[in-house]
């Protein structure tokens, strides 16, 4: 299918330079082609440039002309942190906070994370892939074009990789990019309580292998917390997942300062999600990596955290990314126009600083943003057309409305 776009208000992130990544005063800045045009073909961008300078493909037969007059076009969200995989909501756990109890009160008495792996055990594939489709769907058209699954509600050999073969289903059946992680250091399930030893043997011997032979995860992520998996514990969890092919990971920093961006660092983990507790010692560390530092304001916004500092380490000179961390307990909702705008709003990102997270360096930090995440010919053509809007920075500043009009995936318009 051969598409143009023309009479575009303004082509958003088109750098032909195609960083993996922005960073320092790149990230500040934000690429776009004033009255342009965009020609896809065959599922990838084929060309761009301006209406003045319109020539050589309009010889073109069985074209599909979009006419975008006083519109954005934008390359898709990327969203490098996702639960999208659940069984039932948990609405009466949202009730329990407003009522005064934390998000650590309710995991002591069997609640998060505990609560959803008791329900994904007692469903069934074809249930968890109708069911994540349907939110897959959801997000697709709010603009979103990549994302990656997390396992982590199973914490059982069966129910882990119950959880993986449903994401690999639906790769198939997603027109998304979808990554795959292996989460089975979620959280301790009640039956190795106090036998957390046990529980990683458990990890590393029996279930690593057996995803390891029929290829279910592209990465292994670890929940670095008190109550949850120690840095120690971290490190020893990722570096066995790495012999079994799997990229490092971690949440880290999200409910206390306790070594998970240290534990990621020394791994050399692709990313470290999170970072409401994040301090300098952290940033440091971060500053001699390539472990990219990932906000998820999702989560922060709904379970009433710190803000992240995400201002101090792109002042830093770090490559900020943001996902949406959408899950059933604590961010749930996958908007990542949404996502930018909290950015934004709360945490002081500028609109080309959030764009730029959102979109490239969220790709980066799943191992896309060689296809994924721009404007560059070769590229994945995966982009959206916004509504008659004045420009770039009304996305964040219209928080609450639903601003994208056309979604392009794989060179194909979605309904």
């Amino acid at each position: 299918m051969r598409i143009l776009i023309k009479n575009i208000k303004s082509l958003i992130q088109a750098d032909e330079s195609s960083p993996l990544k922005v960073t320092g005063n790149r990230i500040k800045t934000l690429p776009c082609i004033a009255d342009a045009w965009l020609a896809i073909e065959n599922g990838k961008i084929a060309g761009y440039g301006k209406m003045d300078d319109w020539e050589g493909i309009s010889d073109w037969g069985n074209l599909t002309v979009i006419d975008a007059t006083d519109k954005l076009v934008m390359p898709c969200w990327c969203d490098s942190h996702t639960h999208i995989v659940y069984a039932g909501s948990r609405e009466g756990e949202f009730v329990d906070r407003i009522n005064g109890l934390t998000y650590e009160e309710i995991f002591k008495r069997g609640g998060g994370i505990l609560n959803s792996a008791k329900r994904l055990q007692d469903a069934s594939e074809e249930e968890l892939v109708e069911s994540a489709l349907k939110r897959l769907n959801e997000v697709m058209l709010q603009g979103t074009g990549a994302v990656e699954i997390k396992s982590g509600y199973g914490l059982s050999f069966e129910s882990e990789l119950k959880m993986l073969r449903v994401i690999k289903k639906l790769k198939a059946l997603s027109p998304l990019a979808i990554k795959a992680t292996f989460l089975g250091a979620h959280a301790v399930p009640a039956d190795y309580k106090e036998r957390k030893a046990d529980y990683i043997k458990l990890l590393v011997n029996e279930i690593m292998p057996a995803i390891a032979a029929e290829q279910l995860a592209d990465y292994c992520d670890v929940f670095c917390e008190q109550n949850y998996f120690t840095p120690a514990e971290t490190v020893e969890i990722l570096t066995a997942a790495k012999k079994y092919g799997m990229a490092p990971k971690v949440h880290a920093e999200q409910l206390s300062n306790y070594g998970g961006v240290l534990a990621g660092v020394e791994v050399g983990a692709v990313s470290v999600d999170h970072l409401e507790y994040v301090g300098d010692k952290e940033i440091e560390a971060l500053k001699k990596s390539d472990t990219i530092p990932t906000v998820l304001p999702g989560a922060a916004f709904f379970l009433s955290l710190p803000y992240p500092p995400a201002r101090r380490m792109i002042d830093a000179g770090l490559p900020v990314a943001v996902a949406s961390d959408y899950n059933p307990g604590s961010s749930p909702s996958g908007n990542m126009n949404l996502m930018v705008a909290l950015c934004c709003i709360q945490y002081k990102m500028t609109p080309e600083e959030a764009i730029n997270a959102a979109t490239i360096n969220s790709a980066y930090a799943m191992g896309l943003s060689e296809t994924h995440g721009s404007i560059a010919i070769g590229k994945q053509a995966n982009v959206f057309i916004t509504k008659e809007i004045p420009n770039y920075s009304f996305i964040p500043y219209s928080f609450g409305s639903n601003l994208v009009e056309t979604v392009i995936i794989n060179g194909k318009v979605m309904n």
